[in-house]
C-alpha cells in the first residue's frame, strides 16, 4: 500500500521549511524564538554520530580482518578528496574572477567594525596544521565520544577494529555485541529523524526571522554566484564522476532527497549523516568503505566549503579594490586547501575557516569579513548541501575502486527509488 504523502518524511520537511520561512518573514520576533528547535535536533543527531561511526568502522575492519585493506581504502579516499577539492577551489576562484560579484562596492576598510567578526577570527587564530594533526589524537578514550570529535572517534575505531581483528576467534563474541549495538544506535537515529520537520522548521524560521529576506538584496550577487558555482560543480564535476563510476547523479539525488531537505532545513550536513551511511550501504557499498570514507570526508572532502572560501575571499578583495597577483591567488588556493581541513558540517564552520585563510593572506583585510557576516547563514545551506552530496559520491567512487560496490544492487535501488 502506498504511503500517504503527509507521512512521507521529505514532504513533512519541505512543508516545515516553507512554514518556517513564512513565520520568519511575517513574525520575525516569534520566529527567532524557534531557534532551540533547530539546535535541539542537531544536538540529538550529533549525540549518536560518534557511536555510529565507531561501531561501523570496528565492525567493518574486524569483520574482514584485513588491515592492508584499511590502509588501501584510506589512501584511495585521501587521493580522491585532494583531487576533487582542488577542482572545487579552482572553480570557485575562476567564477569569482569572471563574475566579479564584489566589483563596484568600493568599501573603505576603515569603516568596518572588526569587533563584529572577533569571535570567528579568535577561533581561527587558534588553528594550525600541527594543532589540527595533534587534535586528531584524543586526550582519553572516552573524551573523543564526549566531545563528539569525528576524526578522534575515527582513529579510535580503526585502532579498536585492528586490535579486534588480531584476536581472531576470541574476538567474535565482542564483534557480535558491537554489531547488535550498531543496530540499536541506528534504531535511535530512526526515532530521532521523526523530529526532522520540527528541527527544519525551527532552523529556517530563525534564519529568516533573524536576518530577513531584505538582507539578501545588497549581497545577492555573491549569494547567487556561490549557489550557481556549487550547482556547476555538483552537476558538472560530480555528475561526470558519477557517470564514470556507473550511476546517474540525478537518480542518486532523488534517492537521498529526504536527507538533502534535512540538510537544507538545518544548514548542517551532519544532521543527515546516519541516514546517508545507511543508504550508501543499501546502494551496495560495503560497510568498511562507507565507515571509513564518509566520516573522513566530513573533514577532508568539503567541496562546498572550498568553493565558498575562494569566492568569499575574492569578493572581499574586489569590494575593497584589492588587486591580487597570480602568485597571491595561487597562495590563496594553497592556504584554503589546508585551512578547510577539519571544518565540520555545523553552521559557522565555513566562516571560521575563511577567517583562518584570510589571516594568512595579509593583502586581503580580515575586517572585510564583516561585509558578508549578515548573509553568511544564507550560504551555509549551499555549503552543507554540496559537502553532503560530495561525500556520498565519494563513498560510491572509492567502493567501486576497491571492488566493493555491488553495481547490480546500486542500479536496482536507484531505479526503484529514483
Amino acid at each position: 500500500m502506498k504511503q500517504p504523502l503527509y507521512q512521507v518524511l521529505y514532504v513533512q520537511v519541505l512543508v516545515a521549511i516553507v512554514c518556517g520561512a513564512l513565520l520568519g518573514h511575517f513574525d520575525p520576533l516569534s520566529a527567532t524564538a524557534m531557534k532551540p528547535l533547530g539546535d535541539g535536533f542537531i544536538k540529538l543527531i550529533k549525540m549518536i554520530i560518534a557511536p555510529i561511526i565507531f561501531c561501523t568502522i570496528v565492525s567493518g575492519i574486524a569483520g574482514v580482518q584485513d588491515l592492508k585493506k584499511v590502509g588501501r581504502v584510506g589512501a584511495k579516499a585521501l587521493i580522491y578528496f585532494e583531487i576533487v577539492s582542488t577542482f572545487a577551489l579552482f572553480i570557485g576562484l575562476a567564477v569569482a574572477k569572471w563574475v566579479q560579484p564584489g566589483a563596484g562596492f568600493d568599501v573603505d576598510p576603515a569603516t568596518l567594525d572588526p569587533n563584529a567578526i572577533a569571535e570567528f577570527t579568535t577561533r581561527a587564530a587558534s588553528q594550525s596544521t600541527v594543532d589540527f594533526l595533534l587534535h586528531i589524537i584524543p586526550d582519553t578514550f572516552v573524551g573523543a565520544f564526549a566531545r563528539g570529535e569525528i576524526l578522534q572517534v575515527l582513529l579510535l575505531g580503526i585502532l579498536f577494529g585492528a586490535a579486534l581483528a588480531g584476536m581472531g576467534e576470541r574476538g567474535k563474541p565482542l564483534l557480535r555485541m558491537i554489531d547488535d549495538f550498531t543496530k540499536v544506535v541506528f534504531g535511535i537515529a530512526a526515532i530521532i529523524m521523526k523530529a526532522a520537520p520540527i528541527g527544519a522548521f525551527g532552523a529556517m524560521a530563525f534564519t529568516i526571522g533573524k536576518y530577513g529576506l531584505d538582507s539578501l538584496a545588497p549581497l545577492a550577487a555573491l549569494i547567487g554566484s556561490v549557489y550557481a558555482t556549487s550547482l556547476l560543480f555538483v552537476f558538472g564535476v560530480l555528475g561526470l564522476i558519477a557517470r564514470a563510476t556507473g550511476f546517474s547523479l540525478w537518480r542518486f539525488l532523488a534517492y537521498i532527497k529526504e536527507e538533502l531537505l534535512i540538510v537544507l532545513g538545518t544548514s548542517s550536513s551532519e544532521s543527515a549523516l546516519p541516514r546517508l551511511m545507511q543508504k550508501l550501504e543499501k546502494l551496495g557499498a560495503s560497510t568498511p568503505v562507507v565507515g571509513l570514507v564518509v566520516p573522513t570526508g566530513y573533514s577532508f572532502n568539503l567541496d562546498g566549503t572550498n568553493i565558498y572560501m575562494t569566492m568569499a575571499a575574492l569578493f572581499i578583495a574586489q569590494a575593497m579594490n584589492v588587486e591580487l597577483s597570480l602568485t597571491q591567488e595561487l597562495t590563496l588556493l594553497g592556504v584554503a586547501m589546508l585551512t578547510s581541513k577539519g571544518a565540520t558540517g555545523v553552521t559557522g564552520a565555513g566562516f571560521v575557516t575563511l577567517a583562518a585563510t584570510l589571516q594568512v593572506i595579509p593583502t586581503i583585510p580580515v575586517a572585510g569579513m564583516a561585509l558578508i557576516l549578515g548573509v553568511d547563514r544564507f550560504m551555509s545551506e549551499c555549503r552543507a548541501l554540496t559537502n553532503f552530496i560530495g561525500n556520498g559520491v565519494a563513498a560510491l567512487v572509492v567502493a567501486r575502486w576497491e571492488g566493493e560496490l555491488d553495481r547490480e544492487q546500486l542500479a536496482a535501488e536507484l531505479s526503484r527509488r529514483g
